[in-house]
């Protein structure tokens, strides 16, 4: 247990370092622009599609279940407060960076991870060649810009599907629906002119993708033994960063609601 538990240790201190490192090379964005670029396009473009078809039925989920129970209280006019409460807070933010961290965050593991027991990276070392600005920060700049963005294609998409819903199952026209979604998304306290609700889970998922990119560029990076390490290290990346994802969810939900 002890010995367990230092490599819990040893291993939040090597992402910590590693995200330093990071942090200290984005000077080099300009001159890494076309890897960013490029990752951009891995990171967002081609999983766009997951996102919107998961959105749309977690919206269309949740306005379903709060709904029905809603009714037996006559007040399922509120779903569509409580649709765009749940995407724009905790749904949005969350399915996306799962999302990311299952299709993304697994294929960076893979690929560092065969970098790395084919000894490419010791050969980048050799020659003198900074791994770190060259491999992952484009990959962790890349996933947290990207995450925020499909997050809003998420939150938009689930709460259109809530409405097709609540139109066609509960009983409520669209017309109260989009008047309610519009007043819960409302609020005085404003941040780059966007309402909490909304920014905060920009925010959340901002953090999100970084964790998942530093996390999956970590196992890979760390990645030994052949094809069976590079499938351990894919393994731990998909893992750890659900897991963080979900423990600095309520860290950062507590600090926007309740600090």
């Amino acid at each position: 247990m002890i010995a367990g538990f230092q490599a819990f240790l040893a291993d939040i201190g090597y992402l910590l370092e590693l995200s330093l490192q990071v942090a200290l090379r984005l000077g080099a964005i300009v001159r890494r622009r076309g890897l960013i670029l490029e990752q951009l396009w891995q990171a967002g473009l081609k999983v766009v599609h997951v996102v919107l078809l998961v959105g749309l039925f977690i919206g269309m989920i949740v306005a379903l279940q709060t709904g029905l129970e809603l009714a037996r209280f006559g007040q399922q006019d509120q779903i569509g407060t409580i649709v765009a409460i749940s995407m724009c807070r905790e749904m949005g933010p969350f399915i996306t960076a799962t999302i990311l961290a299952a299709t993304v965050g697994s294929a960076l593991a893979a690929e560092l991870g065969t970098m790395a027991v084919s000894e490419e990276l010791a050969a980048l070392e050799v020659m003198s060649i900074d791994r770190i600005a060259l491999l992952v920060m484009p990959r962790v700049l890349a996933l947290a810009i990207m995450c925020p963005i499909l997050t809003v294609l998420c939150d938009t998409i689930g709460i259109v599907g809530g409405g097709f819903i609540a139109d066609s199952q509960l009983n409520v026209g669209l017309s109260l629906y989009w008047d309610s979604v519009i007043d819960a998304l409302q609020d005085t306290d404003f941040f780059l002119e966007l309402p909490k609700d909304v920014y905060s889970g920009l925010l959340k998922s901002f953090v999100f993708g970084a964790i998942v990119a530093v996390i999956s560029c970590g196992a890979g990076l760390r990645a030994t033994a052949g094809a069976l390490g590079v499938g351990n290290a894919t393994r731990k990346a998909v893992r750890d960063s659900i897991i963080a994802i979900i423990v600095s969810n309520y860290f950062l939900s507590w600090l926007f609601f309740q600090a």
